[in-house]
C-alpha cells in the first residue's frame, strides 16, 4: 500500500517533469534551505580574514514546547552552529549580541577537521544569507 504522502510527492515529481512549471522552480529551490528563529547562545565571534572578507560565527537555541503523556510541560532546546560570510557578518558583528533574537536562513553545510589528537570530527553549520532581527528595539539598542 502506497501512503498518501508518497503519492502526493510522486504527483509532484510528475508535474516538475515541465521545467516550465511554477511548483518545479519552487520545489528546486528549496532543495537546501534553512529557516530559524531563536536566541544567540553567545556574542559573535568576527574573524578578519585576508582580502578584508569578514567572518561570522555564533549559536542559536531553538526551543519548542509541549506537553508529554503526564500532561507536564516540556521544553526542548536545540543548538545550531551559524556561520556568515561578508556584509552578512558584518551586521552580525554589529547589531548582535547574546541573547538576540533573530531569524535567519540559509543552508546547510557539513564538513569535517582533525583535532589536535588527529581524529576526524565532522560538523553541520547553517551557511546563513539573511539575518532578521527580532524582539526588542531597545535592547538591541542597547
Amino acid at each position: 500500500m502506497t501512503s498518501p504522502a508518497l503519492i502526493e510527492i510522486n504527483k509532484i515529481h510528475h508535474r516538475c517533469k515541465n521545467k516550465h512549471s511554477t511548483n518545479c522552480k519552487t520545489m528546486y529551490a528549496l532543495k537546501n534551505k534553512v529557516q530559524l528563529i531563536g536566541n544567540l547562545g553567545n556574542a559573535p565571534e568576527i574573524k578578519n580574514l585576508d582580502g578584508g572578507k569578514k567572518m561570522a560565527r555564533f549559536s542559536i537555541a531553538t526551543s519548542e514546547t509541549y506537553r508529554n503523556i503526564k500532561g507536564e510541560k516540556v521544553t526542548d532546546t536545540q543548538w545550531h552552529n551559524i556561520v556568515a560570510w561578508g556584509k552578512v557578518a558584518e551586521i552580525a558583528e554589529k547589531y548582535l549580541q547574546k541573547g538576540s533574537e533573530v531569524a535567519l536562513e540559509g543552508k546547510l553545510v557539513s564538513r569535517s577537521y582533525n583535532d589536535k589528537a588527529g581524529n576526524k570530527k565532522y560538523i553541520t553549520e547553517v551557511q546563513v544569507n539573511e539575518i532578521l532581527m527580532l524582539g526588542d528595539k531597545q535592547r538591541a539598542n542597547a
